[in-house]
């Protein structure tokens, strides 16, 4: 369990998580989630970074019961800093990052992969923000990036999930294939962007990241600053708590 490292091909680094039963991460699941991008990305025999998931789905956001058993509020602050950690981390990783998603992408799952550089999805896989749900806020960046804005805003009112088929339409989504496929083809993507040359790509991502029109790590932060009002006035608990009865994660 937590979060390991391997090279299944040259010049790929394979980052995997595995927090069962759900992929719901704790706050030190995100930092050192973090941590193995970074690492990745500064090896200089990487040129490419797959961040794949074992188990029922790619990633199950916070763990809200973490959240539960702290009386206070350092819980929600660890776990918000990680989560900026973990996603700042794949988008500022010196090489491009591949995500391969298959299940669910709920809550964090969509703050890593819309900042990843490419998609390759399961024909299983859904996408969405449950945060209204959850007594919790942030992700509307990332989500943003996924998919159009007003399709952003309704899937985010809603908290509905969307397809990878879906997103594969809009563009955001790279290949959908069968859950069976999904490690080796998110690895041939992977392979053929590492067959380029390790410093144009540095370069390229730098370069890519520079003309971004919008700054997700403040734009993050940002949303995050509403996630401790919800906490402070009593409303996230109060929904939190709801949710929790049902034994959920998000």
């Amino acid at each position: 369990m937590g979060v390991s490292t391997s090279r299944p091909d040259k010049g790929v680094a394979l980052v995997t998580v595995d927090f069962p039963p759900v992929n719901a991460l704790p706050a030190h699941g995100w930092y050192a989630l973090a941590d193995a991008l970074r690492a990745a990305g500064r090896d200089p025999e990487v040129r490419c970074v797959v961040l794949a998931a074992e188990g029922r789905g790619f990633n199950a956001g916070v763990d809200i019961k973490e959240l539960q058993r702290d009386p206070g509020h350092d819980a929600l602050v660890a776990v918000n800093h990680g989560c900026a950690e973990a996603f700042a981390a794949v988008y500022d990783c010196a090489v491009p990052v591949v995500a391969a998603v298959g299940g669910f992408c709920l809550g964090g799952g969509i703050g890593l992969v819309g900042n990843a550089d490419a998609i390759v999805a399961a024909d299983d896989a859904v996408f969405g923000l449950p945060e209204l749900d959850r007594g919790a806020l942030g992700a509307a960046t990332h989500l943003a990036r996924l998919v159009p804005q007003h399709l952003m805003r309704a899937l985010y009112y809603t908290s509905r999930t969307v397809t990878s088929r879906e997103l594969h339409a809009h563009g955001s989504v790279w290949k959908v294939v069968p859950r069976e496929e999904l490690r080796a083809a998110a690895l041939e993507l992977a392979g053929e962007i590492a067959a380029k040359d390790g410093t144009l790509l540095r370069l390229a991502k730098a370069a890519i990241n520079g003309i971004d029109p919008v700054d997700v790590r403040r734009s993050y932060r940002f949303e995050q600053g509403f996630t401790f009002e919800a906490q402070l006035s009593g409303v996230a608990g109060r929904v939190r708590d709801a949710f929790g009865k049902d034994g959920g994660r998000r």
